[in-house]
């Protein structure tokens, strides 16, 4: 059996979801080089296929700005590009207004500058407990244990389920009077759940505190309303569903009412009240100018940009139901083809609590991965014995999303041969 042997009615749906997708064709403007060994790609949760507009942009952008006016360009332009893109991104995809979102830094960066900041205005006020939950992203865990032993605060941590997320109950169940900052991820890494942003976050309110989302998982995939939900403050990278490319700068939130309550510690030069003064001392700029630290990287705002081109023009509510579609398509092939070989779901079946992956479990999967890889079908593996199907719905079509699953079932049934 091979992976074009699926069943013949699961081929026949996959043409005609393709058939009718509104989205369909995005998919020619994904850069797809000839020659490539390229059956699925599921990884796009990980780091997402590069826009084929990028060449031609940073070409351009050699050429012109960076090549012809040279330091000029900082002047015309590029001082403001981390506002400017910041603003799009905002207003694109999360549901932020002016003024409130930045680009530069990595995601751990931002993060430990964020969480700083926070922690200290909390604890200035008596409140030195941080909430955050087991099953967080590695980083974001290893940050905030950093930062509450280098500030004497003490951690709270949400027993979180690996196949689900953190709940409102169990928010509600931990904060209180000593509640200063609070930090979840809105798509869980692992199991794709999405957690009620606007209630956790009033919940945190009500006791006090506030809370910083990571967005990673949501950015581009999930559409995200921070002002709506009165978030405090947000950071989420750029090389998943937003195809920055590999290391491409993170961004952060920071709610207007915070700006200038809040005072983060790395003090760069371009921070600075008076950034070209070069003069002695750090005076923080006003607003969110205060939260940038150093050079902008803007060679590597481009291919974001050009990616926002792409989402701006689908809408973030068409990429949304696709996203819903491919995943439902995804379990109903788990299902009948995948369940029966010992495959388990560790998902939410709700897709309005399901983000852009699922994640199927089987006792080998770590080897079932290296071998998907090695045919041209790319899924990645979380411990404990998790494939995640990651699909990006610029970029992904129904028709390929049964090769992949085909693949996936022929590799587990010739291991299970073998045994």
């Amino acid at each position: 059996m091979t992976a074009q042997d699926a069943p013949a009615d699961f081929r026949a749906e996959a043409a005609e979801l393709d058939a009718r997708d509104p989205l369909a064709g995005f998919r020619d403007r994904f850069l797809a080089p000839e020659g490539s060994d390229l059956v699925a790609y599921f990884d796009g949760n990980s780091l997402g296929r590069p826009v084929a507009d990028v060449q031609r942009r940073l070409t351009e952008f050699v050429a012109g700005p960076w090549g012809n006016r040279l330091i000029r360009s900082w002047d015309e332009a590029w001082l403001d590009w981390p506002m400017q893109v910041g603003d799009r991104l905002g207003r694109v995809c999360l549901g932020a207004g002016p003024g409130q979102v930045f680009v530069g830094d990595s995601t751990t960066v931002l993060l430990y500058k964020l969480c700083r900041a926070a922690v200290d205005a909390m604890a200035a006020q008596g409140r030195t407990e941080v909430v955050l939950d087991t099953d967080n992203f590695p980083t974001d865990r290893y940050v905030l244990e950093g930062i509450a032993a280098e500030r004497g605060l003490t951690l709270r941590w949400i027993e979180t389920d690996p196949a689900a997320g953190v709940t409102l109950e169990q928010v509600r169940e931990v904060v209180g009077p000593q509640t200063g900052l609070v930090v979840f991820s809105h798509v869980a890494y692992r199991s794709g759940h999405i957690a009620d942003g606007a209630g956790i976050t009033e919940a945190v309110h009500d006791a006090g505190g506030v809370v910083l989302w990571d967005l990673s998982h949501t950015v581009g995939s999930v559409p995200a309303e921070l002002d709506a939900w009165g978030a405090d403050l947000a950071v989420g990278c750029s090389y998943k569903y937003l195809n920055g490319g590999p290391g491409a700068p993170a961004w952060a939130y920071v709610a207007t009412r915070h700006q200038d309550a809040l005072q983060q510690p790395i003090w760069g030069w371009l921070g600075r009240r008076d950034a070209f003064l070069m003069g002695p001392g750090y005076e923080p700029a006003a607003g969110l100018r205060s939260f940038v630290s150093g050079t902008p990287p803007i060679l590597a705002m481009v291919p974001l940009d050009t990616t926002l081109d792409l989402i701006e023009e689908a809408g973030m509510a068409a990429i949304r139901a696709k996203s819903v579609e491919l995943t439902e398509f995804v379990l109903r092939i788990a299902d009948a083809e995948l369940a029966p070989l010992g495959v388990e779901v560790t998902s939410p079946r709700d897709p309005d609590l399901r983000g852009g992956h699922v994640t199927l479990r089987r006792r080998g999967f770590r080897a079932v991965t290296a071998t998907l890889w090695e045919e041209g079908v790319i899924p990645d593996y979380r411990d404990p014995d998790g494939i995640r199907i990651g699909l990006s719905p610029l970029s992904t079509s129904f028709a390929e999303v049964v090769d992949g699953m085909s693949a996936l079932r022929d590799t587990v049934e010739r291991i299970d041969a073998f045994q």
